[in-house]
């Protein structure tokens, strides 16, 4: 044989591993769970407030489209 190993002789060496490959995937993961937790929280946002949105919405056109032009025309004619 050519040469037998001896267990216990010589120094263990650490063998660094090549994490690059494994952290940006971790961080792609990471910055893509941050992405579709933010889209959720707007989400439950908007349809918390859907509600109180429509009726403030609806009050102002009401507002715009018939009290203010009576109100206008009420004052146009005293003068």
């Amino acid at each position: 044989m050519a040469e037998e190993i001896e267990s216990g002789q010589g120094v263990p060496m650490v063998i660094s591993p090549q994490m690059g490959a494994i952290e940006s995937v971790v961080e792609r993961i990471r910055y893509r769970a941050q992405l579709i937790a933010r889209n959720q929280k707007l989400d439950s946002g908007v349809n918390a407030t859907a509600a109180t949105g429509f009726i403030v919405g609806f009050a102002f056109a009401v507002l715009m489209v018939l009290v203010l032009p009576l109100i206008i025309w009420q004052v146009g004619g005293v003068i």
